[in-house]
């Protein structure tokens, strides 16, 4: 039996420390690859740690609430000697490494017997008996396969003709034909269905092949909780494209049973959170600035120093956005999705950031040091630049059950209407429900906080760091207004733009906060500036 001790990896870009805050299994628990061990708050959300190796769980390094650097011990684990090799990718540090570093185990077996483990940290325990071995092709049938029963094989099917069965197709290995599959019963494969005609059957198609999709499709079908394996790709071999994912995402709205109305678990607003100790000595509540809570504030006070904040306001009438909202609700597209104030809001900042691009941007004060990896030109020798992103990171102010978190909606301008109401709601849903992770909350470049929901007319919002941009959208409520000519009662909301001086000076804020008001007041503009 040997003792391994794992380090606190870095669960995120550039994370120096993580809190831990709960312990998913205690000492002399038998553990195995890949189950979570200990629940750790960073500065960007509350993630899983999970075991890079099998064994007894003999030692933890850290009691409830305490701060761990990363690299610094957090568990150890006994495994025995035939199960202990293991390659990990995490040095002393919590760095990347070569698997020389405390977190690795001893290398003196024959790799040539061994074979990796995928795990979730590192790399997982190797053993000799998982040897694989390339499976023979079996021979090519030169015409087509009839059959009356069920055709079942150890592997993979090819022929060059159609097939036919009144059965059902059972294969651990995928399907080869060069013409169409027609089967009276289902087809089960663990692999995919490779023809050059249709596959006809009275059942369904089941396979456990890869999923072809390129990265940009698969990021958009993450981001709209679409399941690839259930696609059908219209693409070339079967690639599933982007039409395809946005089309499952409208048939899925068309057949969604309504959405009943969501409920809030977080603490009531203001409530002193459980982690407070109480000194009868001061008769005051000290409560410990960690994680999040501790990341926002260290934020909003650089953010306020570095930045020259100027914040513009707009008053406008939303009578025609909260009547296209009632009657979008309706459309069989969006059955299903809670569609809020906030949609029109993001639509319309998205269509201004279109037309005045500077808004979507970042001031960097030494423009990377010279060095180009962190976005720096070494012929600028070190001076301020202005990098303008050409792809709108939409972040999202939610309070969630730490504290404030903005995550993002990556490349928003992308989606339309549809994509946007689901990325919203699934985003909104997974702050409030603390399942956010560190991705979600990095990149951002520009923000939206609606202070509205809270029954606030409006507020001075703070620049989120590294950001150009942040607009505020305030509570929406009948109040007099001169419509034609005419003093009548109408829908109207507040918003409230704060900008970078150094980048943003009156006018391109001021233009960016009138089209926003303008598409507000009345969506059809959207159709001209599209």
């Amino acid at each position: 039996m040997t003792q391994r001790q794992f380090r606190l990896p870095d669960l995120g870009e550039g994370l120096t420390e993580a809190d831990i805050v709960r312990w998913l299994a205690q000492v002399g628990d038998t553990v195995t690859v890949n189950q979570p061990l200990v629940e750790v708050e960073t500065a960007k959300a509350v993630v899983e740690v999970p075991s890079p190796f099998a064994g007894i769980l003999v030692e933890t390094h850290g009691a409830e609430g305490t701060t761990l650097a990363v690299g610094a011990p957090l568990l150890t684990i006994q495994t025995a000697d035939t199960d202990t090799y293991v390659d990990t990718d995490t040095n002393a540090d919590g760095t990347g490494g070569n698997g020389t570093g405390a977190n690795s185990l001893p290398t003196s077996r024959d790799a040539g017997s061994i074979e990796r483990t995928p795990v979730l940290v590192g790399y997982g325990p190797r053993t000799a008996e998982s040897r694989r071995r390339r499976p023979r092709r079996p021979p090519t049938p030169a015409g087509p396969v009839h059959t009356a029963g069920p055709v079942h094989t150890a592997g993979p099917v090819h022929t060059a003709g159609p097939v036919h069965t009144a059965g059902p197709v059972h294969t651990a290995g995928p399907v080869h034909t060069a013409g169409p599959v027609h089967t009276a019963g289902p087809v089960h494969t663990a692999g995919p269905v490779h023809t050059a005609g249709p596959v006809h059957t009275a059942g369904p198609v089941h396979t456990a092949g890869p999923v072809l999709a390129k990265p940009p499709v698969r990021k958009l079908a993450r981001d709209l909780g679409v399941d690839l394996a259930s696609l059908a790709g219209t693409g070339p071999d079967g690639t599933i494209s982007r039409a395809d994912v946005e089309a499952a995402v409208r048939a899925a709205a068309r057949t969604a049973p309504l959405a009943a109305p969501p409920t809030r678990d977080a603490p009531p607003i203001g409530v002193i959170p459980a982690g407070a100790t109480f000194s009868a000595e001061t008769r005051t509540w000290h409560v410990p600035v960690t994680g999040i809570r501790r990341s926002m504030a260290q934020a909003m006070v650089a953010s306020v120093s570095a930045a020259p904040h100027v914040t513009e306001f707009l008053t406008v009438d939303a009578t025609a956005t909260m009547a296209a909202r009632d009657r979008i609700a309706a459309l069989p597209e969006f059955t299903g999705i809670k569609i809020t104030p906030l949609l029109f809001v993001a639509r319309a900042l998205l269509i201004a950031v279109r037309r005045h691009p500077m808004i979507n941007s970042s001031w960097v004060e030494d423009a990377g040091g010279g060095r180009p990896e962190n976005g720096g030109r070494p012929e600028n020798g070190g001076r301020p630049e202005i990098h303008v992103y050409d792809r709108v990171n939409l972040g999202i102010a939610v309070a969630g059950p730490r504290g404030l978190v903005v995550p993002t909606i990556p490349d928003a301008g992308r989606l339309d209407v549809v994509g946007l109401a689901h990325a919203l709601a699934g985003l909104t849903t997974a702050a409030r429900a603390d399942r956010l992770s560190p991705a979600d909350l990095r990149g951002g470049t520009i923000t939206i906080t609606n202070v509205g929901v809270l029954g606030v007319d409006i507020g001075t919002p703070i620049l989120n760091p590294g950001e150009a941009a942040i607009l505020a959208l305030g509570s929406i409520r009948p109040m007099p207004w001169v419509h034609e000519g005419q003093l009548t009662v109408r829908t109207v909301v507040q918003l409230a733009l704060s900008f970078d001086h150094r980048i943003v000076d009156g006018a391109l804020g001021s233009a960016v906060l009138a089209d926003v008001g303008a598409v507000i007041t009345d969506p059809t503009v959207a159709l001209a500036w599209s």
